[in-house]
């Protein structure tokens, strides 16, 4: 019987690193670009038979030689990453598995929130998580019969978002707008959120909302095992709308404003998607062109950069008052200091 021995697998380890990387191409999967933990199961030849790692509060990248399956080595491996995850005090854990292995990981005491047939499974570790999550958003006391959503992330909060919540707000009766919480932005979502809800301060039918773990964004959506581009893109958009119809169905949405997109071409594909995938599902979508400052349209990342290059008087005509006033404050300069040490703030 081969003893097998756990151990993590750092940045610096290169020949541990290039035997996980070998093991993941051999299994069909690439090493993700965001992990902060990784952990693998050696024989005693020091040959690498299972891995497993951590990004924030996701397990991903798990992977057992063929040659050692059926014998148990990445139930070990999961156990541990997740024991790892409750002592960095992440309890609510999320994967992305594939549809042939999301049997494995419901034994496991994982559950299914939504799927991409053939592609990809979104599960968590909590019974009840997703449900609670429905549960947990404000519905008003009289919703009307017109009621739709914005989701946004808002990094940072311009006059384009204002003017997508000014058209959603001034044609529904009640307007649900999310923000996306993950932190995978340059401006913390307790900032972005703020500055949404003081931006829109004058709309009075607005709801707002968190966007927790469930509505997914790029920087946690796992490519790892979807090779072609434009299939990570499609199914990011799909297994996204597919939670967003859950949340929909909940709140009585009817109907989705998105701003259109001339910048990024990541965005392009998953609008378009997204409003084929909703008008389906009786969900209108509706694709909003970008408001300009007079000769381009407004963009999120054209304020970050000129906030990078020290030109704040240059997003005053761009943005909302309120976040002028909060960038020319002391209050922002950290987040300006991460800004200007960052490196592209321009997102494609």
């Amino acid at each position: 019987m081969c003893e097998y021995s756990l151990s993590q697998i750092t940045p610096s380890d290169r020949r541990s690193r290039r035997l996980m990387d070998a093991l993941l191409e051999k299994e069909g999967i690439e090493r993700d670009k965001n992990l902060d933990y990784s952990v693998g199961l050696f024989d005693e030849d020091y040959n690498l038979a299972a891995t497993g790692s951590c990004f924030k509060n996701t397990l991903r990248c798990m992977a057992v030689d063929s040659s050692h399956q059926g014998e148990g080595l990445l139930n070990r491996v999961v156990s541990h990453l997740m024991d790892y995850q409750f002592e960095r005090g992440n309890r609510d854990l999320f994967l992305y598995a594939k549809c042939d292995s999301a049997k494995f990981f419901r034994d496991l005491g994982f559950y299914e929130i939504a799927r991409v047939e053939g592609k990809v499974v979104f599960m968590e570790n909590r019974r009840t998580g997703f449900s609670d999550y429905l549960d947990s958003l404000t519905r008003p006391e009289a919703a009307g019969e017109r009621v739709a959503s914005v989701v946004m992330n808002a990094n940072p909060f311009t006059l384009g978002h204002q003017y997508l919540l000014e058209r959603a707000a001034a044609e529904n009766d009640v307007v649900h707008v999310f923000v996306v919480s993950e932190e995978a932005s340059l401006i913390p979502f307790s900032v972005r959120y703020d500055l949404v809800q003081r931006g829109s301060a004058h709309l009075n039918n607005l709801i707002y909302h968190p966007t927790g773990s469930y509505i997914i964004s790029n920087a946690t959506f796992p490519s790892y095992f979807l090779k072609d581009a434009d299939v990570v893109i499609e199914s990011h958009a799909r297994l996204d709308i597919q939670v967003f119809k859950k949340i929909a169905a909940a709140l009585g949405i009817r109907r989705r404003y998105v701003g259109e997109e001339p910048f990024s071409q990541v965005t392009g594909i998953y609008n378009r998607i997204m409003k084929k995938e909703l008008d389906a599902e009786g969900i209108f979508c509706e694709i909003i062109p970008r408001r300009t400052d007079g000769s381009t349209a407004i963009s999120a990342s054209k304020v970050r950069l000129a906030i990078q290059e020290d030109r704040l008087d240059d997003i005053r005509n761009v943005v909302p008052a309120s976040t002028y006033e909060y960038f020319a404050s002391p209050e922002a300069e950290p987040v300006i200091a991460r800004i200007r040490a960052a490196g592209d703030v321009i997102h494609y």
